[in-house]
């Protein structure tokens, strides 16, 4: 199997006497959708702000598309072409849907023409298309997080971190928008995905890293994951893994 695009190393970061990330390690193939799955206050939202840039670990290291790039400020990885999603959506109220978006483009596209055309086609695939010229403030919950999501795109990443972003969304909401993460996959967009809908990491994932208390307790694929019962104990809770492991056919 060909190197990670991503390798996170045996990464540890504290706050204080708080160890929120304790020697992890994990990878993400590229042209995958891998995700990171754990109870809240795992560590994993602190685990994507050590790789995005926004948190310096205290140890370990983050190598992206073969390069050393720990500690690395946001501006410099997004150039390289990492971004994120998070988890606390907060658009640039004052600006419509299609000014959000342009201030992702214009990362690669100085001229506006050029980060108009990307803006508004980012927009379309994410299902925006008729709410560009709309102000982001009038946007319900499950438009706010396809705003996020957009935003993201149109830096054109070739590495996509997603934190959350099915959360607060209803199951029909989440069924019209798992199809659009994998459809940018397909593209080439390599994604990293914080998820608890467990029925989309299911559908979407294909690898699967699992954080508790700070460490990485288990990877492997979905049903490899469901089945293991320190996840089981850690995470999903007996009945949540039977009924994971029926649908897909374990």
């Amino acid at each position: 199997m060909a190197e990670p695009l991503l390798v996170v190393d045996g990464v540890t970061c504290r706050f204080g006497g708080l160890v929120a990330v304790n020697a992890a390690s994990l990878g993400a193939q590229e042209g995958q959708i891998t995700a990171l799955i754990g109870p809240n206050g795992a560590g994993k939202t602190t685990l994507f702000s050590i790789i995005s840039g926004f948190v310096r670990a205290n140890q370990g290291s983050v190598h992206f598309a073969g390069q050393n790039v720990t500690g690395e400020p946001p501006y410099r990885l997004a150039r390289r072409g990492i971004a994120r999603t998070f988890q606390i959506v907060q658009p640039f109220y004052g600006l419509s849907v299609r000014e959000n978006i342009l201030v992702g483009a214009h990362l690669h596209h100085r001229k506006r023409d050029a980060a108009l055309a990307v803006a508004d086609q980012i927009g379309r695939d994410v299902g925006l298309g008729e709410m560009l010229d709309r102000a982001a403030d009038q946007l319900t919950v499950a438009g706010r997080k396809r705003l996020e999501l957009a935003r993201s795109l149109a830096t054109e990443p070739k590495l996509l971190l997603l934190d959350e972003v099915l959360a607060g969304l209803n199951p029909s909401e989440i069924r019209d928008i798992v199809p659009v993460i994998r459809e940018f996959c397909r593209r080439g967009i390599t994604i990293l995905m914080i998820e608890h809908v467990m029925q989309a990491v299911m559908s979407l994932a294909e690898q699967v890293f699992v954080l508790a208390e700070g460490r990485i307790i288990a990877k492997g694929t979905p049903t490899e994951i469901v089945a293991d019962p320190a996840v089981v104990e850690a995470y999903l809770g007996r009945g949540a893994a039977a009924r994971l492991g029926a649908r897909h056919g374990h």
